[in-house]
């Protein structure tokens, strides 16, 4: 059996000697900066982020400028990163910040939690990577490493909060600095190294320590996760069409207009019905459709 304390400081050596150049990892980068990255993280690549990043980060620098503009704004920049209540919640998150916490980001994980679409993922995260809070921080990467290093299962199945918190606590280094690069190695692992259908185990800093791989890669026979549904003919392909179409326009696009973006229009109407209802478009069959403006 591993050690505790042993996985965590081998993954922070391996991390510390070398690791992509991710801008949200830099030392010294804001702590605004790291929550909008992890809004932006959540199920979209890394490469269409970094980009997109740059430009919000520039166009609002702080909580505060964020929360100056309508929703609506947040709604438009957010363009084709996909789930894009995502941006709603971190425009709402960042009203929160800018009067609760006079325009700075709480370190707390508590503090982080109770803000608008914070989870336990992103309120770990932020705290650890923004602020050296010495905390678990658990993502789809985190648990696979961890499922195969130290339980010795090729997946990590459904996952459950408590528990991956604690398997990933029992790895951690206990000074918060190698700690924080722990948990940035461990992901950085599970992302670039342990990946899910092709992993590179001779390149692997644990591969002496991990008990899959001491156990002969033993195929994984437990509990799945679901499968997300085909993006393809989806509602949330309306539902993307219906919000492109508002974003190019400067004033309310008729429901005519609407109404023809999909051919089938039971399911438009659907999808319409549930972007008014998420707050993500305003308006009426009457005026027209237009992005939030409150």
């Amino acid at each position: 059996m591993v050690a505790p304390g042993t996985l965590g400081e081998s993954v922070a050596d391996w991390y510390a000697a070398g690791h992509r150049e991710l801008p949200w990892r830099a030392a010294g980068y804001p702590p605004w900066g790291i929550l909008v990255s992890e809004f932006m993280l959540q199920q979209t690549p890394v490469a269409r982020v970094i980009p997109r990043l740059a430009e919000w980060l520039e166009r609002w620098p702080t909580p505060a400028d964020l929360a100056a503009v309508p929703p609506g704004e947040a709604v438009r920049a957010w363009d084709r990163l996909g789930y894009p209540r995502r941006a709603l919640s971190l425009h709402a998150a960042a009203v929160e910040i800018a009067e609760r916490y006079e325009n700075r980001v709480p370190s707390g994980v508590d503090e982080l939690l109770a803000l608008p679409g914070v989870g336990p993922y992103t309120a770990r995260a932020v705290a650890a990577f923004a602020y050296g809070v010495r905390t678990p921080v658990v993502d789809t990467n985190v648990r696979r490493v961890l499922a195969r290093a130290v339980g010795g299962e090729g997946e990590p199945g459904p996952p459950q909060t408590r528990r991956d918190l604690e398997a990933m606590e029992a790895v951690l280094p206990l000074d918060p600095a190698r700690a924080r690069l722990a948990n940035a190695g461990v992901m950085e692992l599970g992302q670039t190294v342990c990946t899910a259908r092709a992993p590179r185990c001779d390149e692997c800093p644990l591969a002496s320590l991990c008990a899959w791989r001491a156990a002969g890669y033993p195929d994984y026979e437990g509990a799945r996760a679901p499968r997300q549904k085909r993006y393809e003919g989806s509602d949330r392909q309306v539902r993307g069409l219906i919000l492109r179409e508002l974003r190019a326009a400067d004033v309310p696009v008729p429901a005519g207009v609407v109404a023809k973006l999909w051919p089938d229009a039971v399911q438009g109407e659907r999808a319409l019905a549930g972007l008014l209802r998420d707050g993500l478009v305003a308006g009426d069959s009457v005026e027209g459709y237009l992005l939030p403006l409150s």
